[in-house]
C-alpha cells in the first residue's frame, strides 16, 4: 500500500499535505509512503524530517505518482499529474469541485477515485477530519495579523502621561469559524469588536467571546439556519434592513473582517462602494472571500487596493499564509479519514463505499463522476 505526498504546483500554496507526525502513523498502518523532494519546504518541513520519519523521498511527480494506492494533495492536481497515477487510486484532497466540471471530469477520465473533503459531513465523528474547519480557523486569525500590520494605530486602548490611545473598534461579518477565530485574535489584541451573522445561534457564540452582536433579529432571522448549521440565503427585504444597519455601523469602525460564504454559491456582496467611501481614511478592511467573487465591493483578489484612504486586502489562501501551522492541522484531517480506509489487522486499503463519510465525499469513481451535486 503506496502513500502518495506530492509537492503542491500552484506557486501560492505553501501548505503539504502531510507531515512527519502522519508520516510515522501511516508507516504504522503499514503503508509505504513516498514523498517528493521539495514537498514540505514551504511549511518549513526538510526532505530529511520525512525521511526520518519513515518516508522515501522521490525525485520528481512521475515518482511519486508512479504506483500509488493513494494520493494526498492540498489543492485539486491537473489533469496531467493525474494522468501520472494508475486507474483505481484514490485522491484526497480539497478539490474545490464546484463550477469546475472539466477539472473533475479529467479526474474521472484518469480513472481516479477522488475525495473532496470540503464534502466531509458536520457531524461529530467527522470533527476530526473537517478541513474548512481546521483552516478557516487560521484564516480567521490571520486576517486580523494581516489586518493590523497594515492598519496606522495600535489595537489595545492605551493609557500614558502623553495621552491616551483609543482602542481599535473591529467589525465581523460572519461568525462561522473564522468569524469567531477574529472575534477572539482581535479581542486579544485589546480592540473593541463588534459582530453580525444570520444564524441565530451566533449571537451567543460572539457574546461568549466579549463582542458584541449586531443585526436585524426579526421572524426571519429567527429561522435563518439550516439543519447542518448554515446559513440560509436570505430575503431581499431582509438583505435590505441589514444592510441599512451595516451601513451606519460601519462608518464608526477602524477595521471591517468579512468571512460569508455558502458552499457551492458565489460569496454574497455584504459591503458596497457607498460603505467603503463612508469609513475613515486609514481604515482596513479584510476580505476573506475574495476567491468566490468577495464580499466587499472593490476587493481584487491578491491585491491590497486603497480606495479613498481607506485599504481593503484581497488576500489569497489565507489559511497558507500561516503554512506551517495550516499543514499540521490539515494532514490530521487526512490522515483521520483515511484511517478509517484501512485494514488495521492486514495493513492494507479496504475502502468501505457504504459508509457514509466515503458516500459523502466521494466525487468520481470508475471513469465517472458520482457525486450529485456535481452531476451534469
Amino acid at each position: 500500500m503506496k502513500i502518495a505526498v506530492p509537492m503542491e504546483r500552484d506557486p501560492a500554496e505553501a501548505r503539504v499535505a502531510a507531515t512527519p507526525d502522519t508520516v510515522k502513523k501511516f508507516k504504522g498502518l503499514g503503508a509505504e509512503v513516498v514523498v517528493e523532494t521539495g514537498a514540505g519546504l514551504k511549511s518549513r518541513i526538510l526532505d530529511s524530517e520525512y525521511e526520518a520519519a519513515g518516508a522515501t523521498i522521490a525525485p520528481d511527480a512521475a515518482s511519486v505518482w508512479s504506483g500509488a494506492d493513494i494520493v494526498l494533495t492540498v489543492r485539486r492536481p491537473s489533469a496531467e499529474a493525474a494522468a501520472l497515477a494508475k486507474r483505481g487510486a484514490l485522491l484526497i484532497g480539497a478539490l474545490d469541485p464546484y463550477g469546475q466540471q472539466a477539472a473533475v471530469q479529467a479526474l474521472a477520465d484518469a480513472g481516479l477515485t477522488a475525495f473532496s473533503m470540503e464534502f466531509m459531513p458536520r457531524i461529530t465523528r467527522a470533527q476530526v477530519m473537517d478541513i474548512l474547519s481546521s483552516q478557516a480557523n487560521l484564516a480567521g486569525y490571520r486576517a486580523v495579523i494581516d489586518g493590523a500590520a497594515e492598519y496606522d494605530r495600535a489595537f489595545p486602548m492605551m493609557m500614558t502621561a502623553a495621552g491616551t490611545v483609543s482602542a481599535a473598534k473591529v467589525f465581523v461579518m460572519g461568525a462561522g469559524v473564522a468569524g469567531l477565530q477574529a472575534i477572539a485574535t482581535a479581542r486579544r489584541l485589546g480592540a473593541v469588536v463588534t459582530a453580525t451573522d444570520v444564524r441565530p445561534a451566533a449571537k451567543e457564540q460572539v457574546a461568549s467571546l466579549g463582542a458584541k452582536f449586531v443585526a436585524v433579529e426579526d421572524e426571519e432571522f429567527k429561522q435563518a439556519e439550516t439543519a447542518a448549521g448554515y446559513a440560509k440565503p436570505m430575503s431581499a427585504e431582509y438583505q435590505a434592513k441589514q444592510a441599512a444597519l451595516v451601513a451606519e455601523h460601519i462608518k464608526k469602525q477602524d477595521m471591517v473582517i468579512t468571512t460569508a460564504l455558502i458552499p457551492g454559491r458565489p460569496a454574497p456582496k455584504l459591503i458596497t462602494a457607498a460603505m467603503v467611501a463612508s469609513m475613515r481614511p486609514g481604515s482596513v478592511l479584510v476580505d476573506l472571500a475574495v476567491e468566490r467573487g468577495g464580499n466587499i465591493e472593490g476587493s481584487v483578489p491578491g491585491e491590497v487596493v486603497t480606495i479613498g484612504g481607506v485599504k481593503i486586502l484581497g488576500h489569497l489562501n489565507v489559511a497558507g499564509r500561516v503554512a506551517a501551522s495550516a499543514s499540521l492541522l490539515y494532514a490530521k484531517n487526512l490522515f483521520a479519514f483515511v484511517e478509517t480506509m484501512i485494514d488495521k489487522k492486514e495493513k492494507t486499503l479496504a475502502v468501505n463505499y457504504e459508509d457514509e463519510l466515503v458516500k459523502a465525499t466521494m466525487i468520481t469513481r470508475d471513469g465517472q463522476i458520482v457525486h450529485p451535486s456535481l452531476k451534469g
